[in-house]
């Protein structure tokens, strides 16, 4: 849905971190039975919209901690890969089932990016991008952010959780309308 709308409407993404259960020891959690039932009915609805799209979607029953996954990101972004290793990622978790709290899964996803996997993961370990990804997720505290995904419009709008294309463009046509 993000590749569309790039493509239709030439808008422009800037994937940023944000931990929705800071509380994850780094070896990751098996999903808590409350919300296990939660997580089904919002799952189903999400298998829906992928299979929409013409893509898979596996239902994770872990919650992995995505600390090293984000700074990885940003080491992905500063050596100019970070949307391809981020959509790699995601398959990996979300298509594939893949617990990307681990190195292995992130090695391999910045390999497919064709990123170097050992200085990758030798900076993100000597806690290069630990500052920026706290700065970040701060400012998404800031914000008021509280779930994910959350898109920011033009610093104005937001919408959370994963909608339609139909609620993306009707924001993008309220935004147009105010710029006239």
């Amino acid at each position: 849905m993000v590749e569309k709308l790039k493509a239709e409407r030439n808008v422009e993404v800037s994937w940023r971190p944000f931990f929705l259960r800071p509380d994850t020891p780094p070896e990751g959690m098996d999903l808590p039975d409350n919300l296990r039932a939660r997580a089904s009915m919002a799952m189903e609805r999400l298998h829906q919209m992928a299979r929409a799209n013409g893509m898979e979607m596996v239902s994770p029953d872990r919650i992995p901690n995505t600390r090293i996954a984000h700074e990885a990101t940003e080491y992905a972004r500063e050596h100019g890969k970070g949307q391809e290793f981020h959509r790699i990622v995601f398959q990996k978790y979300y298509g594939e089932g893949q617990d990307i709290g681990r190195w292995e899964v992130l090695r391999a996803a910045a390999e497919e990016a064709g990123l170097n996997a050992d200085d990758l993961e030798r900076q993100v370990t000597a806690g290069r991008y630990t500052l920026t990804v706290a700065g970040q997720i701060e400012e998404a505290y800031a914000l008021g952010i509280t779930g994910v995904p959350t898109y920011v419009l033009n610093n104005r709008y937001a919408i959370v959780g994963a909608q339609p294309y139909e609620a993306f463009e009707k924001a993008l046509q309220q935004l147009t309308a105010e710029e006239d």
